[in-house]
């Protein structure tokens, strides 16, 4: 497979059985991403165990390859694929796997050689026009359409139904379109990226009752109730999952009942958010503002988008406790932007310093997929963390005076 099909991160990582002794070890100037698979097998389990159906990884959220193998070893072996990078990824890594494709808008290479070359035979659709390109790409091969509603996601940090879904009306005209072409029929909706309201499911499951009854005649095969499950950010609680998993079993105990229909979600950010943290370097502070070696352009832009708030920690060597009282500190990152400053002030230890270093938690969901290289800075050092002997590859490397370096792959 070509190398336009991987991500950039090709070796595996090193592991530490912490952040601090990582820190301690590497002494990093640059961005690291610390991978924690026991949360990340946790959160999978959970889905698993919770949801009452089928569990599919959302790739687009976090495709580090370390992040895949490690919810496919934890039970997930589904996914939800955006493009056909995503799917050539998913599929180098497991034969096996379920490939779902689930963007609404795709190109005919992209459908065609998911197809034809991959094997993938679920689309999302929201429009009759991709109906018609899937079914002309497919060759009138029977596949499934996942006929995308619009549902209410006003309430969610990020609205999708702004730019995807079709009208009760559409979509129950796509249903008998898809239907009559040959192909399988389910439904699908997103109720938006952070859902802080369970009953968002109830109501959309209502959405798909209606589609269903307005075509009865139409085996309805597959529900697909998206994702929209929210991370637990340092800005409130949100519910638990098994709210979210209760009102998503009383929605489809509305619906007309069907042997062998499949019930699948596609959870991303309440999957991986909490199984990464970000560590960053001090590199200048000016009063009560701090210069770090990641911003808004790399891996903190949910900080814009979403206003989320991460926690976060400083880190000093052993043996040089940080001391005073936690103080507001404007965040700045290392572009040649004014823009490049995070909304909200971090409360960090009165006394951090140049050197010092700065755990960002509950990073996982967002941040490596959406990191940029503008300016040349690009975040791309990958650790584990975790009860495991320290094995260093990859983007980070130790010489053999022991001393950290970050090493550019070929």
């Amino acid at each position: 497979m070509s190398d336009i099909f991987s991500t950039r991160r090709r070796s595996a990582p090193g592991r530490f059985a912490d952040v601090d002794g990582m820190v301690a070890r590497l002494k990093p100037s640059y961005p690291v991403y610390c991978l924690k698979p026991a949360k990340l097998t946790s959160a999978a389990r959970r889905f698993v165990e919770g949801f009452p159906g089928e569990v599919l990884y959302a790739v687009k959220c976090n495709p580090e390859r370390t992040v895949i193998r490690t919810l496919y070893e934890a039970g997930i072996s589904g996914f939800d694929v955006a493009s056909l990078v995503e799917v050539a990824l998913v599929a180098d890594l497991y034969e096996d796997a379920e490939l779902h494709f689930h963007h609404p808008v795709k190109s005919r290479a992209a459908i065609a050689n998911a197809y034809r070359v991959y094997g993938v035979d679920r689309f999302a659709v929201d429009h009759a026009d991709e109906v018609l390109k899937i079914h002309a790409e497919t060759r009138g091969k029977p596949a499934t359409m996942m006929v995308r509603l619009t549902t209410d996601s006003s309430r969610s940090t990020y609205d999708l139904s702004a730019k995807f879904g079709a009208t009760l009306t559409d979509a129950t005209a796509m249903m008998r379109q898809a239907h009559d072409l040959g192909h399988g029929v389910g439904l699908y909706f997103h109720v938006g990226s952070q859902c802080p309201d369970p009953v968002a499911y109830d109501e959309a499951l209502e959405t798909v009752r209606q589609a269903m009854a307005a075509v009865p005649d139409i085996p309805v095969t597959a529900i697909d109730v998206g994702g929209g499950f929210p991370g637990q950010y340092d800005m409130g609680e949100m519910p638990p999952l098994q709210d979210y998993f209760a009102a998503v079993r009383r929605g489809l105990a509305t619906l007309p009942q069907q042997p062998g229909r499949r019930i699948l979600c596609e959870p991303g950010r309440a999957l991986v958010a909490d199984g990464l943290s970000l560590v960053v370097q001090v590199h200048l502070r000016k009063g009560d503002r701090l210069y770090i070696n990641d911003g808004i352009y790399g891996s903190l832009s949910e900080t814009v988008t979403g206003h989320l708030r991460f926690p976060a920690r400083a880190i000093r060597p052993v043996g040089q406790p940080l001391a005073g009282e936690r103080l507001p500190f404007t965040i700045f990152g290392p572009t040649c932007d004014s823009t490049d400053v995070l909304p909200e002030p971090l409360l960090l230890p009165a006394d951090i310093r140049e050197g010092d270093w700065i755990e960002i938690d509950t990073i996982g969901a967002y941040s490596n997929a959406l990191a940029t290289r503008f300016n040349g800075f690009l975040p791309e050092a990958v650790v584990e963390i975790g009860d495991a002997p320290v094995r260093v590859t990859g983007q980070v490397a130790i010489d053999t005076a022991g001393t950290a370096r970050q090493r550019t792959l070929s």
